[in-house]
């Protein structure tokens, strides 16, 4: 780290991740490998040694007691994000627009690795012509125009973001691809197979009993899921400030022990899939993409561009520490069934 405001040792005690973040992006510091100055900021577990100030604590009481994932809620938090702007993702993303962890082991293209992901569903969930498929939070409509394509299912996709659903009905008009604007607890249908990518995250620890429950609901008997989704070893009582604030708001990463409670008894996990590092990879690759191309985006100013650099560096150092996870897990309902053999 290259400190140019000696204030920010004081920020740091006071406000900790959000003050390490802020900091950042007001310019009080800079290092030339972000990624890895943070990956030592967390194995020096230099958080648990500063105790949270009095705002910080009300701060967390406040998103323990409040459900910030309601069906309103849900709409804003999307906005905030996932409608920034199409051309800054179209700048850092793969040319399919997939917006979550590549599955890396066979390729070093980003390309390649978001195309393996997708097919890795598509066979884990023993995908064939004619299954009907609900893909819960379908951002930019990626999986649902892939699985259609290559496994010819009929597909629906839901984002509560107004311009990935824009942009999806675009890219899948004239094939068997639906894509409705709606929040998991308003859809309506019967669907062989479900999947979310990305999605838990958003879902909230005061929800994921309804979200297993709406699938309950919408999954066909006979039929399996998939959820890919982000996770720590350990569910935190209250979420990253800075990421709240400035990122994701209401966003919430399970751990295993969470997901286990609010799939009994209903669900049983088939496959329990970890590939964390690959998101660290996944991540990089963003970073280079969108640095390279940022002279194309004069919407977004530098104060922008600093907090994004963060967000991605910092996510992948939370990998390559091993504080953040990535799992795949197939679910099943409970009760007799066909052997699952894990697919990789």
């Amino acid at each position: 780290m290259r400190v140019h405001d000696e204030r920010l040792w004081q920020r740091l005690v006071g406000q900790r991740e959000l003050g390490m973040g802020e900091s950042y992006v007001d310019g009080w510091w800079d290092a030339d490998h972000l990624d890895e100055a943070v990956v030592r900021v967390l194995e020096a577990n230099i958080r648990d040694a500063i105790r949270p100030r009095p705002k910080l604590l009300a701060t967390a009481a406040k998103s323990v007691i409040q459900n910030r994932q309601t069906v309103r809620r849900a709409h804003r938090n999307a906005h905030h994000h996932y409608d920034i702007g199409n051309d800054l993702y179209a700048a850092m993303l793969d040319t399919r627009m997939v917006y979550s962890c590549g599955y890396w082991p066979r390729t070093d293209d980003l390309d390649a690795a978001q195309e393996a992901k997708l097919d890795l569903i598509c066979r884990k969930l023993h995908l064939e012509p004619g299954m009907r498929l609900l893909d819960i939070g379908c951002g930019w409509g990626a999986f649902v125009e892939f699985a259609t394509e290559r496994y010819g299912v009929r597909a629906v996709g839901i984002s509560p973001a107004a311009r990935q659903v824009e942009f999806a009905r675009e890219r899948c008009a004239g094939t068997s691809v639906e894509i409705r604007q709606c929040d998991y607890r308003e859809v309506a249908g019967t669907f062989d197979r479900i999947t979310s990518v990305g999605m838990i995250e958003h879902v909230g620890p005061k929800n994921l009993g309804a979200f297993f429950a709406a699938c309950d609901r919408l999954l066909a008997p006979g039929g399996m899921m998939l959820h890919h989704t982000i996770g720590v070893p350990q569910a935190a009582s209250y979420p990253n400030p800075w990421i709240d604030r400035y990122i994701f708001p209401g966003a919430a990463l399970p751990s295993l022990a969470l997901l286990a409670k609010a799939a009994e008894p209903m669900w049983v996990a088939e496959d329990v899939h970890n590939f964390g590092p690959d998101y660290d990879r996944t991540l990089m690759a963003w970073h280079a993409n969108i640095e390279a191309k940022w002279g194309s985006l004069p919407a977004y100013d530098e104060r922008f561009r600093r907090m994004w650099r963060f967000y991605l560096l910092s996510s992948a150092a939370g990998f390559r520490a091993r504080q953040l996870q990535l799992w795949q897990i197939v679910y099943r309902r409970s009760g007799p069934a066909e052997r699952y053999e894990p697919v990789r």
